[in-house]
């Protein structure tokens, strides 16, 4: 089946996001004992997940729960019990200089690309995230200049699965629901959403963990699971 337009999720669909988020978090760990915080591995876990937990109970369904700045400052809060903004800034920082450092597209996403492009197919990232992270994340991968549409969360003022951030980038090209995939890992976020819409839905999962058909609802199956992103060559154009 061909499309007029193929939307693409950004984290742990176009790369690996497991490798980047430990680098990340190891990375954050060494600013903290920099800045003079004692602290080893296991306790800067439970930190780090109870921040983040408050976090996104707090910001939930917004661009502002994926966001690692937040997190930290909450962390140094809940640990000593300080408002260090040129720390929480520092670790924020350190978190996503080490996350890019791990960064490598998937195999098979560069020649995909070059099938869409051939067939002059649209191609957007439909995202849940922050603006700036997300545009140096497709820089850092050096697939800025293929994408025609980047649509995020923080942009529209709704996180995936909301229907916005979809019909924001089918708006965009012109095109009907029934004339766009959607290529996602997360199989609320990407494939219930984009079914809600009307589109055609690939489940691909960077770090393979997406559950098997059997154990999903209908409503978030997708209508394809490539075994390996260059499979999807198959389906678009």
């Amino acid at each position: 089946m061909s499309y007029e337009a193929v939307c693409f999720d950004l984290d742990n669909t176009l790369y690996p996001y497991p490798p980047c988020n430990e680098a990340g978090k190891r990375a954050a760990l060494a600013a903290f004992r920099e800045r003079g915080y004692e602290m080893d591995r296991e306790a800067f876990d439970e930190l780090y997940a109870t921040a983040r937990l408050e976090a996104k109970r707090e910001t939930a369904g917004t661009a502002a729960s994926h966001d690692r700045h937040i997190y930290f400052k909450r962390a140094l809060r809940r640990h000593a019990g300080e408002r260090d903004a040129a720390t929480a800034l520092a670790l924020g920082d350190a978190y996503w200089e080490g996350y890019a450092s791990e960064m490598r597209l998937c195999d098979g996403v560069e020649s995909v690309f070059d099938a869409l492009a051939a067939a002059a197919v649209d191609v957007a990232v439909v995202t849940n995230l922050t603006t700036r992270v997300q545009l140096q994340k497709l820089a850092r991968l050096e697939i800025d200049d293929r994408i025609d549409r980047l649509v995020t969360s923080e942009e529209v003022g709704r996180e995936k699965p909301s229907a916005l951030p979809f019909t924001t980038a089918l708006a965009a090209f012109d095109c009907r629901p029934s004339e766009a995939l959607m290529v996602g890992d997360n199989v609320d976020a990407d494939v219930a959403g984009a079914n809600a819409v009307g589109m055609d839905t690939a489940l691909f999962d960077a770090g393979g963990d997406a559950p098997a058909d059997d154990e999903l609802p209908e409503r978030r199956r997708p209508d394809y699971r490539p075994d390996a992103f260059a499979d999807l060559t198959e389906v678009a154009p």
